[in-house]
């Protein structure tokens, strides 16, 4: 066959998405803390890649609220935003309703099986204090029936507007409070199995909601980060 005129597609995507992946759970976990300063070097030498996908990865994080950029000044990470991040919680957890209410009446057993040892590994997880290993059991219990409904715009939304909450989460995860996410589980199962979708739907509701709480306690954006930008140290 001919040998196609674009190369190293491949190897150039996967870079660009371990880039990604690399500097948004940094920034999720707070190894990158809100308003902190980012440079292409110091990116380059922690990850190990090109300039070419940290750029990439800079540019998309941007789009999804984690990143901020001004031009010729800064490349930083997002100070805690209320309202955005209030805002994206509703839209994903509007996400997930619709994701369970289309998924649940060909929900398969060995389905509802990956959402119960999801939600073993979580608690698991949160009886430890590992916030990250809680916070990737909840996206795997999350994401059985977002792919289960096959409904690729659901996945895209979702795609924009979870790693915005992934912080969020992540500190609720860090706590006692996240404990209640394991009973609330457990119920979104119970429906699901039972094929009562409008149970399983609030359900879903009543554990995304649980987030709102926290937000009331967060600083708002203008108390999370005061100053110029250069205030901030650069990634170590």
């Amino acid at each position: 066959m001919p040998v196609p005129q674009s190369r190293g597609l491949v190897s150039r995507s996967l870079l660009r998405e371990d880039a990604y992946r690399a500097i948004r759970d940094a920034i999720v976990d707070g190894t990158l803390a809100p308003g902190e300063r980012l440079t292409d070097g110091d990116l380059v030498a922690w990850l190990g890649v090109s300039r070419t996908p940290v750029r990439e990865a800079l540019a998309r994080l941007e789009q999804v609220g984690l990143v901020q950029t001004k031009p010729g000044r800064y490349t930083r990470v997002s100070p805690l935003d209320v309202r955005a991040t209030r805002d994206a919680q509703s839209v994903t957890a509007a996400m997930h309703e619709l994701a369970v209410r289309e998924a649940l009446p060909n929900l398969s057993v060995k389905e509802l099986s990956a959402m119960r040892e999801a939600n073993e590994r979580f608690a698991s997880a949160l009886a430890r204090g590992d916030a990250d290993a809680a916070l990737a059991a909840d996206a795997d219990f999350h994401a059985v029936p977002v792919f289960a409904s096959a409904n690729e715009a659901i996945r895209n939304v979702l795609e924009q507007y979870t790693p915005v909450l992934r912080r969020v989460e992540h500190l609720r995860f860090s706590s006692l409070s996240g404990r209640d996410s394991v009973a609330q589980h457990d119920q979104i199962i119970a429906r699901c199995e039972a094929k009562d979708v409008e149970g399983a739907v609030i359900a879903t509701r009543t554990n995304w909601h649980t987030l709102l709480d926290l937000l009331e306690d967060l600083p708002s954006d203008s108390e999370a980060h005061t100053g110029d930008a250069g205030a901030y140290g650069s990634v170590v």
